[in-house]
């Protein structure tokens, strides 16, 4: 399971990386055709928009899968031993029951209807549950990290 999550952090890692760069280069191109060249681009705000949200939630997977995600494991610190793991469990079921039904099948239902539906973006003309896309898959590579997480401590140390 760990060369699994590390392969895949490492790939989502160099997906970030492009994902930024394309952000980057997008919200240039249109400060600089807005105010060098007097003519806005249409489509940089649009696809900004789209970006940023593939950079959040895969961000957010990401951070999840190299455990820096925000935590305030003030109460959990001071525990030791067997209520440290039963609260570790918790937090991991916790984190689960929240994923999966908001992300994964929530996600998914976007998805199915924005494509059911035949939603397009209005300046990109892209259908609209390719950008959702990223709730369910962000979801999904979320739960493999809590549940390599999971895993990982039940090793004896």
């Amino acid at each position: 399971m760990t060369h699994f999550t590390e392969g895949t952090l490492r790939v989502l890692g160099y997906l970030l990386i492009l994902l930024m760069a394309a952000l980057v280069l997008d919200v240039v191109w249109q400060v600089l055709a807005r105010y060098l060249m007097k003519s806005p681009s249409s489509f940089t705000d649009e696809l900004a928009r789209f970006l940023l949200i593939w950079v959040g939630l895969f961000g957010s997977a990401y951070a999840l899968g190299k455990k820096r995600h925000l935590a305030i494991d003030l109460f959990v610190n001071r525990l030791k031993g067997r209520n440290r793991s039963m609260a570790g469990n918790f937090i991991r079921i916790m984190m689960i029951l929240f994923i999966v039904p908001v992300l994964v099948v929530g996600g998914s239902r976007l998805v199915w209807i924005t494509l059911t539906l035949k939603q397009v973006s209005a300046s990109l003309a892209i259908p609209l549950g390719i950008v959702y896309l990223a709730l369910p898959l962000s979801g999904i590579l979320m739960v493999i990290f809590v549940v390599a997480d999971w895993v990982e401590s039940r090793k004896p140390v």
